[in-house]
């Protein structure tokens, strides 16, 4: 028996298997207008052909909460209920060939209103459909980007709800599975790490009120997400900062929080929330931090990040170190992974009728 081809049961969903499909942002949505953020014949079939190629879990891209909080210009969001209607096409589909759909629901902060990257990816103002930042405080990510403008605490307890009302329309359009983005830099994680975190409020300083907006928004978003659906968190486990910076000590503290407040997973990446940093990267680079959080904490984790092989993936699963595998770039270079890796590993796994003579 393949330990990735396993079920996985978190609350009362259970997922097919345990190669599961990252967060990946297509930069294909409409800038502006009545199409802003509304998923396009892009994403369907994006998702459509992962899906189709046997993929257990598909979490979307940063799906972000308000058009302020989309990391690019060309973002989906979750915000208006044409964007819900257009999610709902993709969701059904995911779930008629037996994958479990799931969104990521996220803002972006201080690294928001850029460009596309195949356009050099820089930040964008208002002329190019871009706007402006906002942060726990006014310190931009890079020289390159401008200053964000810090949040009063009435627009937190806004930005809280705005994610409540994200999570309300992923339900309407069928999704199983919610996603809170804390990593990578973007609004969550920012609030996180002392490194962009410089307040002197109840948001800011000592470790207990910089994780103070980030359990807001999960007890906002789980007080609407039914008790029977699951609730990830992703993290990154440390900023790669020799000071000044989010470790991976204070990941695992956290994690014990998150389980507290009712994350059932949590999906462990690294980085993002300072430029200029060297990360030491290569096969299953961040597998270490997942499983550590495993470990100490007993709370269930995926590992991302470079797992490429069928493998790779099965001995990570199979040793303990994490719950689940995600991939990415992997996915994007061949949607059909879970299918070619069942086959490695001697499982059998769900085939679309119409691909059948190819099993």
């Amino acid at each position: 028996m393949s330990a990735l081809f396993e079920p996985l049961t978190l609350r009362s969903l259970t997922i097919p298997h345990r190669a599961w499909m990252a967060p990946m942002c297509q930069y294909s949505a409409a800038p502006a207008g009545p199409q802003a953020g509304v998923p396009t014949d892009w994403h369907f079939a994006h998702y459509a052909a992962r899906a189709a190629g046997g993929t257990g879990l598909i979490l979307t891209e940063a799906t972000a909460v308000s058009p302020e909080g989309r990391i690019s210009i060309a973002d989906v969001g979750l915000w208006n209920d044409t964007q819900t209607a257009a999610f709902r096409r993709i969701v059904d589909f995911l779930t008629e060939q037996g994958t479990v759909p799931g969104v990521q629901l996220a803002h972006a902060g201080r690294k928001a209103s850029t460009d596309v990257p195949w356009r050099g990816g820089g930040p964008v103002g208002p002329e190019a459909h871009g706007w402006q930042t906002v942060g726990p405080s006014p310190l931009p990510f890079s020289p390159d980007h401008p200053a964000p403008r810090e949040l009063t605490t009435q627009e937190i307890a806004e930005i809280v709800e705005q994610f409540a009302g994200a999570a309300r329309r992923a339900l309407a359009a069928g999704f199983r599975v919610a996603e809170i983005h804390g990593a990578h830099g973007y609004l969550i994680g920012e609030f996180l790490s002392p490194h962009a975190n410089r307040r002197t409020d109840a948001y800011g300083g000592s470790f207990t009120n910089r994780s103070r907006f980030a359990l807001e928004v999960v007890d906002a978003v789980r007080a609407v997400w039914p008790d029977e659906l699951p609730l990830f968190f992703r993290i990154s486990a440390t900023d790669w900062l020799e000071s000044d910076g989010w470790t991976v000590d204070d990941t695992v503290r956290f994690a014990a929080q998150l389980q507290e407040h009712g994350v059932d997973l949590l999906d462990v990446s690294s980085g993002g929330t300072a430029s200029g940093v060297r990360i030491p990267t290569g096969p299953g680079y961040q597998v270490p931090f997942a499983a550590r959080v495993r470990a100490e904490t007993g709370l269930p984790v995926a590992a991302v990040g470079l797992i490429t092989e069928a493998a790779q993936a099965e001995q990570i699963i199979a040793s303990g170190e994490a719950d689940a595998v995600l991939l990415g770039r992997e996915l994007l270079r061949n949607p059909s992974w879970a299918q070619h890796a069942a086959r490695e590993l001697g499982a059998r796994i769900t085939v679309p009728d119409p691909y059948l003579r190819a099993a």
